[in-house]
């Protein structure tokens, strides 16, 4: 028989080989052993997470010929059937290549009939957000109330691309990212299975670049083993595997940066940028490397929580050498390089500037002088000032009535300076792509994301209330803040929030803040280098200040947790 990849061979048969989702298993067990199975199921969550399989293992539980029963015995002709795909009754879809209205009218058509071999017939539709709007209309009352004997299985990575209309017909399902330490643990398996000999710390790598995904993972792995030479997975196969630095160029890497010797950082940069590693891959690494010394170095014991780092001799001789407040600004500086290497075409340049930044990080502790006792004259002084204040007393000199001091506070942001700087070539950037289309349909999803983010981080929350999204373009989306400190503040959570309004409206847009009281003055420069398009603009302009004026009114009349804004 051919080779097949380990991802193939290794699919999970029972619940209890799904890595990672025992919130789901759990509670599907439990439902077919109760009888209490539902019409139609929606699975949704990242890719190579367990959806497809976890529904046919799903599908060979409730036909079992041991039924009820928490995991299908895989002996019995309907087990083997519906895993060999002998079965006719268990019917898979691709959404991605059979999405129109003649297709899901012929599922419509067909279940109607009873299984022909095992107690339901169960439909599959797999990257179930591909259907056009026509074929959900065709699906909606047969998901509604479909024959006793079929049940509907949809499986998809974009939930929010679902109309509600079907996603309230189904118990929804959501799977998570796999953690590192669960993927590294089912790799061991099974590689201990194969007789496949590895490096721990090759393994832990593979982990980590899967980015929560087991399918990812394993074939990562899949490609490993065939790259290495020796019937063992080295670390070294592995990083040049997924494109990584390897450990050794970053401990060298921090040394000359801490010895301000920028010629040797920024030669060793060239020599990986030439060997073909990616900049961004090598940003990724960085921060990962030294968030682990950062963590080791914080406390006893730490050596679980590594994820890239190796605690070899080299490594303790380079980590005893930085302090945390050097870690701590190093990784500040790669974090806003990640973040701004997605609007360059010169990666490399951003890098470079990255590392001289590092290198000028004060490494010096600046200590406090220890107080010293008051030298003789200085008491002299005090005591002839005292004598001086008791004569004029005695001479009937009248003293000042003593007032109360009155605390100095400084006032909350009275006369502070946000340290926030807008970034005008990146507003002026997505200014020149932004359409209305896009910014309306920010706008229709915003109540919708602000609840979810609600419901996520109360904090990012508290930050984004006084925001309003002025202006989208295919990649960004420009949001203008009342205070202009949350400017600021919202660059903590920028990633949390950017991946699930993301969600929401179907793409990926970076967040550009910028405070109320600078976006008129900006918005009215780039209006004056667009002459031609100035009236339209403008009336534009004049439209969205009253739409803002009607939904600020109607805020106040119903509060905004009870306004949902759609476009007529």
């Amino acid at each position: 028989m051919a080779y097949q990849a380990l991802y193939r061979v290794w699919r999970p048969q029972r619940f209890e080989d799904v890595v990672g989702q025992i919130h789901i298993t759990r509670t599907l067990q439990n439902a077919i052993e109760q009888s209490k199975v539902a019409h139609a199921y929606l699975f949704t969550g990242p890719r190579g997470t367990g959806k497809t399989s976890a529904a046919k293992i799903f599908a060979k539980a409730i036909n079992c010929e041991n039924k009820p029963v928490k995991e299908p015995c895989g002996e019995c002709d309907a087990c083997r059937g519906i895993q060999d795909g002998t079965v006719s009754d268990l019917i898979e879809i691709d959404a991605a290549s059979n999405n129109g209205v003649d297709d899901i009218r012929e599922v419509r058509d067909k279940v109607k009939y009873a299984p022909t071999s095992v107690s339901y017939k169960v439909y599959i539709i797999d990257e179930v957000h591909m259907l056009s709007t026509g074929a959900f209309n065709a699906l909606l009352k047969t998901l509604e109330e479909p024959p006793e004997h079929v049940i509907f299985i949809l499986a998809t990575t974009e939930p929010h691309k679902i109309p509600l209309t079907i996603i309230s017909r189904c118990q929804r399902f959501d799977f998570k990212r796999i953690n590192q330490q669960a993927i590294v643990d089912r790799m061991k398996h099974i590689l201990d299975d194969q007789g496949i000999k590895y490096e721990e710390n090759a393994i832990i790598h593979v982990g980590l670049a899967a980015e929560g995904g087991m399918r990812d993972a394993l074939s990562l792995l899949d490609q490993a083993i065939a790259y290495s030479e020796d019937d063992q997975i080295h670390l070294d196969d592995v990083l040049a595997v997924t494109g990584s630095i390897a450990q050794g160029q970053l401990l060298t890497m921090i040394d000359a940066l801490k010895d301000k010797r920028a010629k040797e950082a920024l030669q060793q940069l060239d020599e990986l940028l030439q060997a073909g590693k990616d900049p961004s891959r090598f940003v990724f690494d960085f921060i990962h490397f030294l968030r682990d010394i950062l963590m080791y170095n914080s406390a006893d014991g730490m050596e679980e929580a590594l994820v890239r780092a190796i605690p070899d001799q080299q490594f303790h001789e380079t980590r005893s050498k930085v302090d945390p407040d050097w870690l701590e600004q190093a990784i500040s500086i790669l974090n806003q390089t990640q973040q701004e290497m997605k609007w360059t075409n010169s990666p490399k340049i951003l890098v470079e500037l990255a590392l001289l930044n590092m290198q000028e990080i004060d490494q010096e502790k600046v200590e406090a002088p220890a107080a010293s006792a008051p030298s003789p004259e200085l008491m002299q002084q005090i005591a002839y000032l005292e004598k001086e204040l008791k004569a004029l007393k005695e001479q009937g000199v009248a003293m000042p009535t003593e007032q109360p001091v009155q605390e100095q506070r400084p006032r909350a942001n009275s006369n502070r300076q946000s340290s926030y700087r807008t970034p005008h070539e990146k507003v002026r950037h997505t200014l020149s792509e932004a359409t209305k289309e896009d910014v309306s349909h920010v706008k229709t999803n915003w109540a919708s994301f602000m609840e979810g983010l609600k419901k996520t981080s109360a904090p990012a929350h508290a930050k984004l209330v006084n925001s309003t999204p002025r202006a989208a373009s295919s990649r960004s989306l420009i949001l203008s803040f009342k205070y202009e400190i949350h400017c600021s503040l919202v660059m903590e959570n920028q990633e949390m929030i950017e991946t699930l309004l993301s969600e929401f409206i179907g793409k990926r847009l970076t967040i550009i803040p910028v405070p109320d009281q600078e976006w008129d003055s900006i918005r009215e420069d780039f209006l004056n280098q667009q002459p031609e398009e100035v009236e339209q603009t403008d009336e534009q302009v004049q439209q969205e200040q009253e739409e803002d004026q009607l939904v600020s009114e109607a805020k106040k009349l119903v509060g905004e947790d009870l306004l949902e804004i759609k476009d007529s």
